[in-house]
């Protein structure tokens, strides 16, 4: 989905209150009427069609017709809009650059804060792959209604930028993160490559043990990422790992925190034998009475991420979970750029990845005799 902010510095005052008064109403409501969208927003006459008219035209939202009236919806540019909005007014996002990163249910843009320093806005688009099944979804989450997708993403976003915020406190080595307003989150920008555009690793049984010991202490803190793989690790160019994407993330005292440790582990494993012919018999499992230093599950739900929050939010990923068992396994991938025309790329076979004859990549070396592949520039 294209992120198009240009139009938030021509938006008047009362066209976001109009925006905003769609988005409350659509707590209550599939289709918000405009009796309600006036009394929400406290304007009044033939002034608040105009903007409901602009609004559509700037595909912010939409008009849709129930049995009973004529109403409107709020679609996601227009959740953009609100979040981008509100991370402006508080400085973290200044001005939107290329897109970076795609993946199923997010996508990934370099921005800049009013300091200057370019960060990272990641939008949560959950649902984005269901919408194909949204009739046989109806009742997934609000009764006789469609889910609400964007209700989802926030939780995402929040417990993302929750989680995040107290693994930096602690030490893990993860983006810092800046700022985060309803599926948005603002971190660093880290200065490093996705392990599975990462070819050749002259120390690979280095970087497999600091991962695995990333595993273990992340569940001797309470917590298990739900998510390991080569798509959510970065590495440095000094071959240090950076571990991202956290919306998966578990405590240990999940009901099937065991399956999920053990998967976070076997991706590890399976990636690095696939890819650098590594294989080491030596990989933690998981204990569930093993020595816990910290409670960061219970802190990060005490950061403003509830168990009710945390419970609808684990209802959908399930959900998911089911869904993509029957999808093409190249709906999971996550694309990473160095440019808003890379971001389409499609490499889901393993077997073009390993390989560059067809001339769409140059292999580089890094300073550590690690072979990276860039996309090669037109």
């Amino acid at each position: 989905m294209k992120l198009d902010p240009t139009s938030l510095r021509y938006m008047s005052a009362d066209e976001f209150r109009v925006l905003t008064a769609i988005e409350v109403g659509s707590r209550n409501h599939d289709i918000v009427p405009e009796t309600l969208i006036a009394e929400l927003s406290r304007l009044r006459g033939g002034g608040i069609n105009k903007y409901i008219s602009d609004l559509i035209k700037r595909k912010l939202i939409a008009s849709e017709s129930s049995s009973k009236y004529v109403g409107y919806k709020l679609v996601y540019s227009g959740y953009d809009h609100l979040a981008l909005k509100t991370l402006s007014r508080r400085g973290s996002v200044v001005s939107v650059g290329n897109q970076i990163g795609v993946g199923k249910e997010s996508d990934i843009f370099v921005i800049a804060g009013e300091d200057e320093q370019q960060a990272v806005l990641k939008l949560h688009r959950l649902g984005r792959q269901s919408f194909r099944n949204v009739k046989q979804k109806r009742d997934y989450f609000r009764p006789n209604q469609s889910p609400s997708w964007m209700y989802m993403s926030r939780l995402s976003a929040m417990k993302e930028f929750a989680f995040m915020k107290v693994l930096h406190e602690h030490g893990f080595p993860v983006p810092t993160p800046i700022d985060q307003n309803r599926h948005c989150v603002v971190m660093e920008l880290i200065d490093a490559f996705p392990l599975r555009q990462i070819d050749h690793i002259a120390e690979p049984g280095r970087l497999y043990s600091e991962l695995m010991d990333l595993i273990v202490r992340l569940a001797k803190h309470g917590l298990i990422h739900g998510d390991f793989n080569e798509f959510n690790i970065l590495v440095r160019e000094n071959g240090s790992p950076v571990l991202i994407d956290f919306p998966q993330m578990v405590s240990t005292s999940h009901l099937n925190a065991e399956f999920y440790f053990n998967r976070d582990v076997d991706c590890i494993r399976t990636f690095f034998k696939r890819r650098f012919a590594y294989e080491s018999v030596l990989y933690p499992k998981f204990a569930l009475n093993g020595d816990k230093e910290f409670d960061l599950d219970v802190k990060a739900a005490a950061s403003g991420f509830s168990r009710k929050d945390q419970a609808n939010l684990d209802k959908f990923m399930r959900e998911q979970e089911l869904q993509s068992d029957d999808e093409d396994p190249s709906d999971e991938e996550i694309v990473y750029s160095d440019s808003e025309n890379d971001s389409d790329q499609n490499d889901d076979q393993d077997e073009a990845n390993e390989s560059d004859s067809d001339g769409d990549y140059i292999i580089e070396q890094d300073r550590l005799g690690n072979s990276i592949r860039r996309k090669r520039e037109v």
